[in-house]
C-alpha cells in the first residue's frame, strides 16, 4: 500500500490496515477518515484512545514522494470487535472538528471581513492559521452570535461574504494551518475519465422561478409585510415556484433586487461519478467533466492502488445557491 498511518508520531500501523476511507463535503468542515485495522495477537500496538494524534500520508496523484493527506488528525472514536485477532475501527477527523463541536459567543462590529473575524476566533481558540490565509475582502455588517458553534459563526461570515457580492470560500485545514479556500481555485483542474459509473440527475426540486423579498421590519398590526422587490425568471417554461426572502441586512429596493436575482434558478443538475482515485481532489475543487467545469460538492474515497473515488459534482451557480445564498 502506498499509504502510511502513523499514530502519536511514533507507531506505524500501516501493515495492519485493512482499509481506509476518506470523506469530505462542503456541508461540513472536517476531513473525515475511517480506518479499519486487523490486530494480530503478537503485534505491539498502542492502546488506541480518543484524542490521540493520527497522520495519514500517501503519494499524491502523479507525484513520487510521500506527503501528508490528512494531518493533523485526531482519533475521535475507537471500536474494537472480537478477541485475539481483533478488528479495530478508528474514526478520525482533522482538527477542525473542534470548531464544529465547541460553542462560544461573539459580538462583531460593522465593517470587518470574514478573514478578520477568523483571525479573532483563531487568537481566542489558539488555532493555527495558514500563513498565506486568503483575504475575503467584503465588509460585513454587525453580527451578534449567541451560544453557537465556532464553525456556524465562520460559515455565517462566509455566507454573508457571498451575499455581499464576494467570492465563495470554505474553511479547510492544511498542513500549514487553517485556510479559507476559495471555491474552484485549485491550480490543477483534473479531467475526469475512465469512469466506473456516471450518473446525471436533472430535477425541478429546489428550483426557484419567482422571488419576493420582504422588508426586515415587522409589519404593524394586521398590515401585510412590505415588499422590497419581486423578480421572476423561467416561469413560462417551468411554472411559478416562489420563494419568500427576508434578510435583516437587506433594507433597500436595489439591494433586494440583487438578492432576489441570486435565488432565481431553473432545472437543477448534478452528477455522481465513480472512478479510480485521484487522491488530491478535495471538496470545493474544480474538475472537468464532459466539457463542463464543475465543483466537487462531496466525495468519498477508498485508498488503495489505485483506490476508488466517488464524487458529487455541480455547477458553481448550483453550489452558490445550495451552500451560500440559501442560508
Amino acid at each position: 500500500m502506498n499509504y502510511k498511518v502513523i499514530v502519536e508520531n511514533e507507531h506505524d500501523v500501516t501493515g495492519l490496515v485493512e482499509k481506509i476511507a476518506l470523506n469530505d463535503s462542503l456541508s461540513q468542515i472536517a476531513y473525515h477518515a475511517n480506518i479499519t485495522l486487523i490486530r494480530e495477537s503478537d503485534s505491539k500496538l498502542p492502546s488506541f484512545s480518543p484524542g490521540m494524534e493520527v497522520r495519514i500520508s500517501g503519494i499524491p496523484y502523479q507525484k513520487s514522494k510521500l506527503a501528508p493527506l490528512l494531518h493533523p488528525g485526531v482519533i475521535w472514536e475507537v471500536d474494537s470487535q472480537g478477541s485475539g485477532n481483533r478488528n479495530i475501527s478508528l474514526t478520525v477527523y482533522d482538527r477542525t472538528i473542534y470548531l464544529s463541536k465547541s460553542e462560544d459567543e461573539y459580538l462583531f462590529p460593522k465593517g470587518q471581513s470574514a478573514t478578520q473575524r477568523l483571525r479573532k476566533y483563531a487568537k481566542d481558540w489558539n488555532i493555527v492559521l495558514d500563513p498565506d490565509l486568503s483575504d475575503t475582502g467584503e465588509k460585513l455588517g454587525k453580527s451578534v452570535y449567541r451560544a453557537r458553534t465556532l464553525y456556524s459563526m465562520i460559515a455565517s461570515d462566509l455566507y454573508e461574504t457571498v451575499k455581499a457580492g464576494g467570492d465563495m470560500y470554505h474553511p479547510r485545514m492544511t498542513n500549514n494551518g487553517l485556510q479559507l479556500y476559495k471555491i474552484g481555485s485549485n491550480e490543477t483542474v483534473h479531467e475526469l475519465s475512465d469512469f466506473i459509473n456516471l450518473n446525471q440527475n436533472r430535477t425541478l426540486e429546489g428550483a426557484v422561478t419567482r422571488v419576493k423579498v420582504l422588508s426586515p421590519s415587522e409589519p404593524v398590526g394586521d398590515e401585510a409585510s412590505h415588499v422590497l422587490a419581486v423578480l421572476s425568471k423561467y416561469t413560462e417554461e417551468l411554472g411559478t415556484l416562489q420563494k419568500l426572502v427576508q434578510d435583516e441586512k437587506t433594507k433597500t429596493s436595489s439591494a433586494a433586487k440583487k438578492l432576489a436575482a441570486s435565488y432565481l434558478n431553473g432545472i437543477q443538475q448534478s452528477f455522481t461519478v465513480t472512478l479510480p482515485d485521484i487522491n488530491t481532489i478535495r471538496a470545493g475543487d474544480a474538475v472537468h467533466l464532459l466539457g463542463m467545469k464543475l465543483i466537487v460538492v462531496s466525495l468519498s474515497r477508498q485508498l488503495g492502488e489505485p483506490g476508488v473515488l466517488n464524487l458529487e459534482l455541480a455547477s458553481s451557480d448550483f453550489v452558490k445557491r445550495r451552500f451560500y445564498i440559501g442560508y
